[in-house]
């Protein structure tokens, strides 16, 4: 059975790499975990296993480095089909279940983005089994697109953790999530200018998941 949390996002560019790499700083020091993409596209331009590691200052055995890594920075499907492959959710799950460690997966986009013709990224979420932390944007539009991401993950039956706001704190927009959204905010976490492993320790420490939330998905 896989143990951890798969990071998920209303939408790409929206902080899910650092989220994970604060959740590797809050509790990878007193339970081992890694923390793993198993599909990342734009790889010429990004890598956010390495970001994690950057952030987090953890060793390289402390992230899972097999999975799909894709040239164009654009949806997984057309990434793949431009390069001539198929992304198969399968081989991904196996991976997972040979971990040796809780997981901090983190997903590419949104929970809807397709992967390939049949599958979106909420059918490898499935597959897999983890409870989700979505990461959203604090500021206006967050509502209407967190609860939209909330309620296709219910409707797929997938657990949601919690979410983590980004950006400048907004009490009324926090509010709004945790009521109509039936679900606990675990962070509002600031834009971190420069963002260095110091800022977001400093972060992760003292904001994120104050309650201990989520250390029963990483025991």
């Amino acid at each position: 059975m896989v143990r951890g949390l798969f990071v998920t996002g209303t939408d790409t560019s929206v902080g899910k790499t650092v989220v994970s790499a604060a959740l590797m700083q809050r509790y990878g020091r007193g339970t081992p975990l890694r923390y793993w993409k198993p599909i990342q596209t734009g790889i010429e331009q990004d890598d956010d296993t390495a970001e994690v590691v950057r952030l987090c200052g953890c060793e390289r055995d402390a992230v899972i480095e097999t999975g799909v890594g894709l040239r164009r920075p654009v949806s997984p499907h057309l990434a793949a089909r431009k390069s001539g492959v198929t992304i198969d959710v399968a081989p991904l799950v196996d991976t997972a279940n040979r971990a040796d460690r809780p997981l901090i997966v983190e997903g590419a986009g949104g929970a809807l983005v397709p992967i390939n013709d049949h599958d979106l990224m909420a059918d490898l979420m499935l597959g897999l089994g983890l409870p989700a932390v979505v990461v959203a944007r604090s500021s206006l539009g967050t509502i209407n697109h967190t609860l939209l991401t909330l309620e296709a993950l219910r409707r797929r039956s997938i657990p949601i953790a919690g979410v983590v706001l980004v950006g400048e704190p907004n009490a009324d927009n926090r509010e709004a999530i945790e009521r109509y959204g039936c679900v606990a905010v675990l962070g509002e976490m600031p834009r971190l200018e420069p963002l260095t492993p110091e800022a977001l320790a400093g972060w992760s420490g003292a904001g994120l998941d104050r309650e201990g939330r989520l250390l029963e998905f990483l025991r």
